[in-house]
């Protein structure tokens, strides 16, 4: 038997890439799984038909939305908080209202999503944020909003860790580096830059972030929290 047949699973930002391919492997382990989108409803409807899991409409940046969500899906054994946007280009030349909005999905709602799960969720939850492995290293100009955005992610787990950890309860960024989605295609412009940096010179693929998520939900992973997990193909080493 699955380790989550049963289990209570929402997924924030899971209609597309990284996100939907956790939701298929919560689904396919036996999962009752939720998923929240904001910008793809023809690809949520399908993800939602295809894997029985439930699709429901939330803007990351509106925090009271958030929080609602979270609340009105009672006790979660696995919250996973995938939303998020960035923004690049020359400091001095962004909208500051992009950047704040940036900052609402990226670091306030996991924050507060994760605050708000662990007020109903039972001894052992899981709680899971994707950052990026641009929180440790940025080699490229125009995006420290974005990386500044991911390192926030790190003190969120090394606190709430320590916040929820008599409860059995843990916290974990998992940090991605290429992955191959509509977003970061592996065959798109960046390829040969992104991939000079790596050791293993290839995208890794959202099933693979999928795997690392789903080992930090499960019962092995009891003793990892307030930890930050990479798998990038050693671009940060």
């Amino acid at each position: 038997m699955s380790a989550f047949q049963k289990k209570s699973v929402l997924v924030l930002g899971g209609s597309r890439g990284i996100g939907a391919a956790i939701v298929r492997r919560f689904a396919s382990e036996g999962a009752a799984v939720a998923f929240s989108y904001a910008g793809s409803p023809e690809a949520a409807e399908q993800l939602a038909s295809e894997t029985g899991s439930t699709a429901i409409l939330t803007d990351s940046a509106n925090r009271d939305a958030v929080i609602e969500l979270v609340r009105e899906s009672g006790p979660l054994d696995v919250l996973v908080v995938n939303a998020g946007i960035a923004v690049f280009g020359d400091a001095l030349e962004q909208d500051p209202d992009a950047i704040d909005r940036l900052f609402r999905i990226n670091i306030h709602a996991p924050y507060h999503a994760a605050v708000e799960a662990a007020r109903q969720m039972p001894e052992g939850g899981r709680i899971i944020v994707i950052g990026s492995v641009n929180g440790d290293r940025m080699p490229n100009p125009g995006m420290a909003s974005y990386a500044l955005s991911k390192s926030a992610l790190q003190g969120l787990a090394r606190g709430l860790a320590r916040d929820f950890g008599p409860r059995g309860i843990t916290v974990n960024v998992v940090q991605p580096g290429p992955i191959d989605t509509d977003a970061n295609p592996a065959d798109g412009p960046m390829k040969e830059l992104l991939h000079g940096f790596m050791a293993i010179k290839r995208h890794g693929r959202p099933e693979e972030v999928a795997g690392m998520v789903a080992w930090l939900a499960g019962p092995e992973a009891s003793f990892a929290t307030g930890a930050m997990h990479t798998i990038d193909g050693a671009f940060g080493a």
